[in-house]
């Protein structure tokens, strides 16, 4: 039995059921209400309204429900129950008169049977209807329209019935019953069956190897996939709260994530930088569903490249592209499309690399009918928003820059793909390499050459590392710090292979290069004329075009494309990754004798034209107008997408480099341009950052002068940092007069902390670096330590630091004066760096600042961090909230804190604090002359523990601002307070929110002292 009380107490349980399904799904529960009565026909209609969001119909289904008793919601649940079985099992329900007199109560009666037995026949029973005259046309259109599925149709058909008196709901009973029974659920059907079996074929056969880096297809994916870091920022709750840490996920649970962003949407964004890993991750994901092992909540699964769909210029169908672009039915095309329509939360769509989609995402255009053609762009972008097989589920990877507000809008979940951790390299590791010793061997190295281990959190450096570990393991890898070098590593691996090998000289010297120097100009010139055109995948013609031959394409940095390309052609070629087509570009710009210094300005100015001043990061050089004319190079850099320009870049930066401009100099003929060049390049970057120093606003009265830094500040480090010029980055730098420079939610990794120390450890007065909300982890930190020495305070919350990073931090904190402040909330902090905390507590007198909110402290680490606070006299903010310190814990802190001369401010949120800490805390308040505010929300204080602390109250004049929100507290407690503040007047505000009151309490309470807050 469901009472009211009870079906209230499950009501969001009962939304998540209702929506979780498709709208197919919930029309079901609606025939089984309206059959039994539970719903009267005013109550169906209006719960039947076209374009109304499924979590408002579902919960307005609930508030009509709830209002008919005891029995409507028990038949709610009854209706939940007979709708989830009823596609599963042969036609069971009665049968119906059809020669009732009473035609449409009998329809209504019988509803869900006679939906399903009018299934696959709509388009027949409407002709006939329509040729007896008890249809119009005009009704017969409505009813057909493509976006309608079968059923759909079917009860529309039905609802006509029930409001028209011709004889239509007699005609539909005597039809229906002449029909045959629908024996199983449609998906059971052979067509569908043989269907969903060569797709689950085709899908294994196309993801069994690993298809991005390596074209020779000899990975198998089962073997060698390494799990990435896939997060999730959870939803923060209320302006306020404390931040939460971002959910770790493994790649089974991307669909279990409830909407954060628009939970009516049904797209998953998966964002990563270049060289990520997405491309592999929705390969995994496809060879589990294709094998049985997981996703089996859905029968179909649709891939597709981005990169791919853009060369489809004809218009096509919703139809057109899951049959001829990805799996084509051999028999039943039409019933196993409308299984599609009909079961649409059984579809997945998987959409890879939206930042090479040329086109930019639009709203404007609505297309809704499954069957008619229109553009690529279009289809997708109606496939995202939900106009097009609505509950169907899609994943969206993309680069994040190329993500914008608008797409956002449309995504129920995003997450970040973050690259390897250090546990991940190491497993990657072995996994490529089974040879006894050599991979301790290749992590040795590694692990001793910081910056290099930094750049193998993304999986393509991995790939690099682990494909050039004879070079690396014989030369030391000592020389490899920029991104730069690494693809000059794989370059020099690839020719070298390429080369006899008795001929093969050692390293990449310029006798390999000039020997490959047209084979390096064709296939720089194809990909620059590529990222010119957003062209990722090339056909023969653009090949010849750029003089590609086979013994080019032999060189291996070409593969064939994941399509079929056109039967009786060759097989369209693609580069590695998009990595190595802007390293191409770059090389070409480089190596090229038509190239002239003055074309790398339209490169560093990466924007479209018609961009905001606020985006031009960078200046266009003087020239005199009559003399600038736009080349044909020029105008591909300016067609050219810019995340893709940046790292073209950057790889140009470093090609230009003092170690690299040599090697290349002797390549060609002229050292002169590539001198010009360089100069160029860094006139570009020095004025580019200055321009964007000087653009920062003038600072607040009382606050120190900041810059919030966007992502394309970190692409100019970077490019300084690929340049590795000392002097450089000292002048570039030189014009920064800035307190406080803020880099949150930046994607910054390892390799970008390297180039940040670079460039920051020659500024000339100490910053606040904030870096919160990125992925800086321990190899991050390691990384950060050469730029200490100028930083005043370090902000790392949300970076995914463990006890060995932070102690390394310390230990080269100790003795840099300036360091004063450190937030590191939300990472994984536990007691066994609670020594290093006490150290530099003890060490560091002129240290303000500590915050450790939201980490794994316990009543240990808190009882080592006392002896470091016995020992300060400077510390002025203490945050340990959202830790597991307890009574213990608490009662060692205030031990060490109650003569403390200094502490202004210490937060104990969420501690599981009872009345014992409680006492502790009391008797420090009574020592303690300093402390002005304590906060004690969500702990276990209840009455006796307020009733300490009111004591402790009585004796103390530092106070202002006590926090006790949520702590079980009655009105008993708040007495207690009352009685304390009759003789406390510097307190101001106690906080007593969400505590055991009632309305009247809290009236009464709070005329008699305004200072207690609810």
């Amino acid at each position: 039995m469901c009472t009211q009380e009870g079906f209230q107490a499950q009501r969001s349980r009962l939304v998540g059921l209702l929506v979780s399904g498709s709208l197919e799904g919930f029309e079901s529960i609606l025939d089984w209400l309206l059959s039994w009565e539970v719903l009267s026909w005013e109550d169906y209609e209006s719960l039947s309204l076209l374009g109304q969001p499924l979590s408002l119909l579902a919960r307005r289904l609930l508030d009509i429900v709830w209002s008919k008793g005891t029995w409507g919601c028990e038949q709610l649940i009854a209706a939940i129950q007979e709708a989830q079985a009823d596609g599963k099992t042969p036609e069971q329900h009665g049968r119906w008169d059809p020669h009732s007199t009473h035609p449409a109560h009998e329809l209504q009666s019988h509803r869900p049977a006679i939906i399903r037995r009018l299934y696959s026949h709509v388009e027949g029973v409407l002709g006939l209807a329509r040729e007896q005259g008890f249809i119009s046309q005009y009704e017969c259109d409505g009813i057909r329209l493509p976006v309608f599925t079968s059923s759909q149709q079917a009860r529309r058909l039905l609802d006509l019935a029930t409001v028209k008196a011709n004889g239509l709901a007699a005609f539909l009973l005597q039809h229906a019953q002449e029909l045959p029974a629908l024996m199983a659920l449609p998906c059971e059907a052979a067509a569908c069956r043989k269907y969903v079996s060569k797709l689950r074929t085709t899908i294994a056969a196309q993801s069994r190897f690993l298809s991005t880096y390596d074209g020779a297809e000899n990975l198998c994916l089962e073997d060698i996939y390494t799990e990435n870091v896939l997060e999730a920022r959870m939803d923060n709750g209320p302006p306020g709260s404390p931040q939460k840490s971002p959910a770790t996920l493994g790649l089974e649970e991307l669909f279990h994530m409830h909407g954060q962003l628009n939970k009516d949407a049904d797209t998953v964004l998966v964002v990563g930088e270049a060289g990520s890993g997405k491309s592999t991750l929705l390969q995994r994901l496809h060879l589990l569903w294709a094998a049985g092992r997981h996703f089996q909540e859905f029968l179909f699964v649709f891939p597709f490249s981005c990169r791919q769909l853009q060369h489809l210029a004809k218009p096509l169908s919703l139809r057109t592209l899951l049959f001829e672009h990805c799996c084509w039915p051999d028999v039943g095309q039409q019933d196993v499309f409308r299984v599609l329509l009909d079961r649409p939360d059984r579809v997945l769509l998987t959409f890879d690399g939206f930042d090479e989609f040329r086109f930019r995402f639009s709203d404007g255009e609505r297309h809704c009918s499954p069957t008619d053609p229109t553009s690529v762009q279009n289809l997708l972008f109606n496939l995202l928003q939900g106009n097009l097989l609505k509950n169907a589920r899609k994943v969206l990877t993309s680069r994040p820059e190329a993500v914008s507000a608008l797409l956002r809008k449309y995504v129920c979940v995003e997450l970040g793909l973050k690259g390897f951790s250090e546990e991940g390299i190491e497993l990657y590791m072995r996994k490529h390499h089974r040879e006894p010793g050599v991979a301790d061997r290749l992590l040795r190295l590694l692990r001793a050459t910081s910056a290099l281990h930094g750049l193998c959190r993304l999986p393509v450096f991995a790939w690099i590392a682990s494909r050039c570990h004879r070079e690396l393991l014989q030369d030391g890898g000592g020389s490899l710090r920029t991104t730069t070098d690494m693809y000059l590593l794989i370059l020099q691996h690839f020719l070298l292979h390429a080369s006899p090998p008795d001929t093969a000289p050692h390293g990449l010297g310029p006798i390999v290069l000039r020997g490959r120097l047209p084979t390096l100009l064709h296939l720089g010139c194809l990909a620059f004329r590529g990222l010119g055109t957003c062209c990722y995948v090339f056909s023969g013609k653009q090949l010849q075009a750029a003089q590609v031959d086979a013994e080019d394409i032999s060189l291996g940095f070409l593969a064939p494309a994941k399509s079929q390309g056109v039967p009786g052609t060759s097989a369209p070629l693609e580069f590695l990754h998009i990595t190595f087509q802007c390293f191409f570009a770059a090389l070409f710009l480089v190596l090229s004798a038509d190239t002239p210094p003055t074309l790398l300005r339209h490169l560093f100015n990466c924007r479209r034209p018609g961009s905001s001043p606020l985006a031009r990061l960078l200046p266009r050089l003087c020239v005199q107008g009559s003399e600038c004319r736009e080349s044909g190079l020029a105008a591909l850099l300016q067609k050219a997408e810019p995340h893709n320009l940046q790292i073209t870049a950057a790889f140009l930066a470093g090609l230009l480099s003092r170690e690299h401009r040599d090697l290349l100099a002797e390549c060609q003929a002229s050292g002169k341009a590539l001198l010009q060049r360089h100069a160029c390049a860094r006139w570009c970057l020095v004025r580019s950052l200055r321009q964007h120093f000087h653009s920062i606003p003038p600072a607040v009265s009382g606050e120190a002068k900041s810059l919030h830094a966007m992502p394309r500040f970190l692409w100019l480090v970077r490019s300084l940092y690929e340049m590795q010029e000392e002097r450089l980055a000292r002048e570039a730098v030189r014009g920064l007069s800035v307190g406080h420079l803020k880099l949150t939610f930046c994607g910054v990794g390892p390799p970008e902390c390297t180039a940040l120390a670079f460039v920051l450890r020659h500024l000339r007065r100490p910053v606040a670096l904030q870096l919160d909300h990125n992925s800086v982890g321990d190899m991050g930190v390691e990384q950060l330590l050469p730029c200490l020495g100028v930083c005043k305070a370090l902000y790392l919350r949300d970076n995914n630091i463990s006890d060995r990073g932070i102690c390394k931090l310390i230990e080269h904190a100790l003795p840099c004066e300036q360091l004063q402040k450190l937030a590191l909330f939300n990472n994984k902090l536990t007691d066994d760096c609670a020594h290093s905390m006490a150290k530099l507590l003890a060490c560091k007198q002129n240290f303000l600042a500590l915050r450790l909110g939201n980490n794994r402290f316990t009543a240990v680490g808190a009882t080592v961090l006392a002896e470091g606070l016995r020992s300060n006299s400077s510390l002025q903010f203490l945050g340990f909230w959202g830790n597991r310190v307890g009574d213990e814990g608490a009662q060692a802190l205030a031990e060490a804190l109650g003569g403390h001369q200094s502490l202004k401010w210490l937060s104990l949120v969420g501690n599981n604090i009872g009345s014992m800490g409680a006492q502790a805390l009391a008797l420090m308040l009574e020592r303690n002359v300093v402390l002005e505010e304590l906060c004690l929300e969500e702990n276990h204080l209840r009455d006796e523990g307020v009733g300490s602390l009111a004591e402790g109250l009585k004796r103390n004049s530092s106070l202002k601002v006590l926090k006790l929100s949520n702590n079980c507290i009655t009105y008993f407690g708040a007495e207690a307070l009352l009685q304390a503040l009759e003789r406390n007047d510097t307190i101001l505000e106690v906080w007593l929110r969400g505590n055991a009151f009632s309305p009247e309490e809290m009236g009464e309470l709070s005329r008699r002292d305004t200072r207690l807050l609810f």
